[in-house]
């Protein structure tokens, strides 16, 4: 390949990367407009995402998988608590700990932002892509697949 075609190439990776990184942006947030998490930050939903994904856990445990001071994780907890989304409880092996979990409530929040994000995707798809189309997006979605495998 001589280097016109490398840079042509290259170019058109980066463009079709950018188009793929700003589409997905605005597909985050359609999503996250059908959902009920648009009240919380970021690093709330993360922290109740954590939760339900791994189970119950310290304030201190939850800091360090997500990045954050402990001053600044016992800041989103104590908003989550407030809000009725997350519960303490003492840690059976270290009275000074409290392990943090979802409430029912907090489940069931997850549950039905979930089922209306589904919702709105299949519907939009099943209204704007004709059958052939659906076809090209589920190869679509096996590349995407690929993209971010491990």
């Amino acid at each position: 390949m001589n280097n016109s075609a490398a840079r042509n190439g290259s170019a058109r990776t980066s463009a079709l990367a950018e188009d793929l990184r700003l589409l997905i942006g605005t597909l985050k947030r359609r999503l996250r407009e059908q959902g009920q998490r648009e009240d919380l930050p970021p690093s709330q939903v993360a922290v109740l995402l954590r939760l339900e994904r791994d189970g119950p856990a310290t304030v201190s445990s939850l800091a360090r998988s997500e990045g954050m001071r402990p001053q600044s994780m016992s800041s989103a907890i104590s908003a989550l608590e407030a809000a009725g989304l997350v519960r303490g409880a003492p840690d059976p092996d270290d009275g000074r700990q409290t392990i943090m979990s979802l409430t029912d409530s907090c489940r069931e929040r997850l549950r039905t932002g979930r089922a209306a994000r589904q919702d709105w995707l299949s519907r939009t798809i099943a209204a704007r892509l004709s059958a052939r189309e659906q076809d090209e997006l589920a190869a679509a979605v096996g590349l995407l697949k690929r993209l971010v495998a491990d």
